[in-house]
């Protein structure tokens, strides 16, 4: 592990959370492990880290990757959520505003850890959605490619710490598809939830950054 790059988070919020399976938006396309990872702006000391491994990550390209000279832009996988997303110049979701964003993943073969407050493994899988907050491990590191040069993000082990409103980005679970009787205040809004994550679960795209997932 390059200790320059690699950051553990303070409490961030998931989304589109594939965790425990990896998972291909696209027929033919790799099955990974991935997360897409909200930061608070008012992190300040998380963010900093992460700008400095990004920063190492490009350090690193230039030695290693980039034939000794740095592009004059290099793509990196941190999005600002008040902004609007890189693939069509939407808005990012409401989830995003006043936070960074960016997506994690691993190839199938490396299944990340999850574990709980404790640290101890996380078994039962329907704890771990969208909507959850935790800390995550990630690594910077750069890419050349396809003609193509930039910084990705590598996931590492994460960690749930407390519970949190279920965003529609993963399965739902069978509370949110069919109610609980006696708990469920709005089953109306569950309903809502449901058609949401399937919907973007089919259709292939990452709504947060609007890139396929």
């Amino acid at each position: 592990m390059n200790e320059l790059t690699n950051v553990t988070t303070g409490e961030v919020r998931f989304s589109y959370t594939h965790l425990f399976k990896p998972y291909a938006a696209m027929p033919g396309q790799e099955e990974k492990y991935s997360v897409t990872v909200l930061v608070p702006k008012t992190d300040a000391d998380t963010m900093n880290r992460i700008n400095a491994a990004i920063e190492a990550a490009k350090q690193r390209g230039i030695s290693e990757k980039w034939n000794g000279q740095c592009p004059p832009v290099v793509p990196t996988p941190l999005y600002d959520g008040d902004g609007v997303r890189p693939s069509d110049g939407l808005p990012f979701g409401a989830e995003c505003k006043g936070h960074w964003v960016f997506t994690a993943s691993a190839k199938a073969d490396y299944p990340p850890e999850v574990v709980d407050r404790m640290g101890n493994p996380i078994i039962n899988q329907s704890e771990v959605y969208s909507g959850m907050y935790g800390r995550v491990n990630v690594t910077f590191f750069p890419y050349a490619f396809g003609g193509k040069k930039g910084i990705g993000c590598g996931l590492g082990p994460v960690q749930k710490l407390r519970d949190g409103e279920p965003l529609g980005g993963s399965a739902p679970t069978a509370a949110q598809a069919f109610g609980v009787p006696q708990t469920a205040a709005n089953p109306a809004a569950q309903q809502v939830s449901y058609g949401q994550g399937y919907t973007q679960m089919a259709g292939g795209v990452n709504p947060i950054t609007g890139l396929p997932y």
